[in-house]
């Protein structure tokens, strides 16, 4: 809602442009032209900066954050190669092959499980 100042400024403004001769009508053209080019443009570069404001600090933080990541990843790396037998991967070579699965005689059979008798006793 208007200010009814406003509104009867605005009709008197109107009036007095609807009068005045075709020069002035130009120049009045021109220089609103020109007013809301510049306004425009203020507009348009305040923006462009804070813009740019905004995608430096985003590229800051992700530049940050690589380096936290890639940090860890060295701490990872270190880690694994300082901790030699735990975990070791095998090579192929460590696999066991076929010749080294058990044969039917080398199979324990009933005669050579051990008897309540041959246990030895718990001594308390």
């Amino acid at each position: 809602m208007k200010n009814p100042i406003k509104k009867t400024a605005e009709k008197v403004v109107e009036k007095a442009y609807e009068k005045s001769p075709e020069s002035l009508k130009e120049k009045a053209r021109d220089k609103l032209k020109e007013k809301a080019t510049e306004k425009m443009e203020d507009k348009v570069y305040g923006n462009a900066e804070e813009a740019k404001e905004k995608v430096q600090d985003v590229l800051l933080s992700v530049r940050e954050k690589l380096g936290n990541v890639k940090k860890a990843g060295k701490s990872l790396q270190n880690s694994l190669s300082t901790s030699t037998g735990k975990g070791k991967l095998k090579s192929y070579q460590d696999i066991k092959g076929v010749q080294h699965i058990k044969s039917t005689s080398e199979i324990k059979g009933a005669s050579n499980i051990k008897s309540s008798a041959k246990i030895k006793k718990i001594s308390s």
